[in-house]
């Protein structure tokens, strides 16, 4: 019958095809903005990328040098195990017999920074040891170092009556009372960075490692040597 309705062409408000549009455009714009969040972190990637890129083929970085300049040794003291009762005279020297080593050392360092750009190091902590025993640890400030400079940086390693057991003890006892020279070793990372325009660089680590020898005798320092062994990302 002409003019008649049919209520099956409508929704409920009576405007034919409103809620399938409505659907259908929602759906639409939310595909849009994902594609375009997606679009967008790629092109960022792609930014840090070049930029990453122009820093390394512009400045190519150096590695940092470091070197061992002064040890002042406060004291570096050896505790022998104590004595047997049947032999009052000598010492008891066995594997399980505990020997206990006491120092206190400063250390002055030289970095130096060959780059053309400024170098953001990190607070680090180095170990020492003694024939792979640790003793200590030295702790490293945080520093920033100009273009072609040179920083010096100071340490202070404190070990108080570090328990030496097994074979070591019986190799500190014999280097302290005889052969009058204790070998320490410094070993670990320290943290820089790049700096260009205001940006740091992903963080790099310089591998430090130092044998110094003491003499408990005289006090003193006999031997050092110190250097970094790579550039590790």
């Amino acid at each position: 019958m002409a003019g008649s309705f049919h209520p099956s062409s409508a929704t409920a408000n009576g405007h034919p095809g409103v809620r399938t549009t409505s659907s259908s455009s929602s759906s639409a714009s939310l595909k849009g903005c994902c594609c375009c969040l997606f679009f967008l972190l790629i092109l960022l990637g792609l930014v840090v990328v070049a930029v990453c890129l122009v820093i390394i083929l512009a400045v190519r970085p150096k590695k940092p040098q470091f070197e061992l300049q002064a040890v002042q040794v406060q004291y570096l003291l050896v505790e022998p195990p104590p004595q047997s009762p049947s032999s009052p005279t000598s010492p008891s020297l066995s594997s399980s017999s505990p020997v206990f080593l006491s120092l206190n050392i400063s250390m002055f360092f030289t970095a130096l920074n060959p780059n053309r750009v400024g170098i953001k190091y990190g607070p680090s902590k180095l170990d020492v040891m003694y024939k792979g025993v640790p003793l200590g640890v030295a702790s490293v400030p945080s520093f920033y170092q100009p273009a072609h400079s040179t920083t010096l940086v100071t340490t202070t390693v404190t070990v108080r009556r570090a328990n030496i057991l097994q074979a070591a003890a019986l190799d500190l006892e014999q280097d302290a009372t005889v052969n009058d020279r204790v070998e320490l070793l410094l070993t670990g990372d320290v943290a820089a960075q790049v700096r260009l325009l205001q940006i740091n660089s992903p963080q790099v680590k310089v591998y430090v490692d130092c044998a110094i020898v003491i003499s408990p005798r005289k006090q003193s320092l006999t031997y050092k040597q110190c250097g970094v062994n790579g550039l590790n990302v």
